[in-house]
């Protein structure tokens, strides 16, 4: 393995992917900000969730709004549907994995609220049952994914798809545009 080769290629995929992004979900990211903003000042909250990477991002998003980002302010009501281990054990055993958010969403959404489905592929099944969920209730179902959207073209609105095949740049960007996010919140809310 040549090492160096390998180093100079993830960084170029990086970049390119980065600059596909930054071109193609401006639209996307500011109807994403803004429908949060709605959400949070209808006195609604942001609830996030997906799977492994996913649900790790979904958590540390949910951490940034409700605790703090850039600066000490006012918490932005956010939560992830991944980190309750009973209410994950008990669904899956009893309802079923594909159930997993849904039913976090019949009990905690309200129409007022935005849920932010996280996947890569964009079709995880409990991610797209959790959207299909929230539209129910009338609470607006966004959604961050990559490849062609999956499932989620015509459920999640704002969706934002970035435009790769790889996971791990899909997972950089998510993570990215998550953080751009919170620091837009804080702005645009007038809290920092």
């Amino acid at each position: 393995m040549d090492l160096a080769a390998f180093y100079a290629r993830e960084f170029d995929e990086h970049e390119a992917v980065v600059a596909a992004t930054r071109a193609a979900l401006a639209e996307s990211f500011a109807r994403l900000v803004e429908e949060s903003c709605r959400s949070v000042q209808a006195g609604g909250k942001l609830i996030f969730f997906g799977n492994g990477g996913s649900a790790a991002d979904a958590q540390h998003l949910a951490t940034e709004l409700s605790v703090r980002y850039i600066t000490d302010r006012a918490p932005i009501p956010a939560l992830a549907l991944t980190t309750d281990s009973s209410a994950l054990t008990a669904i899956g055993n009893d309802l079923g994995f594909d159930l997993l958010f849904a039913r976090q969403i019949e009990a905690l959404c309200r129409k007022e609220d935005m849920v932010i489905g996280i996947t890569t592929s964009g079709r995880s099944a409990n991610v797209t049952k959790g959207l299909e969920a929230a539209r129910r209730i009338g609470a607006t179902a966004a959604a961050l994914s990559g490849k062609d959207g999956g499932d989620l073209p015509g459920l999640a609105d704002p969706l934002l798809i970035v435009p790769s095949r790889t996971t791990a740049r899909i997972q950089e960007m998510h993570i990215t545009l998550g953080q751009m996010l919170c620091g837009a919140l804080e702005q645009r809310l007038g809290l920092v």
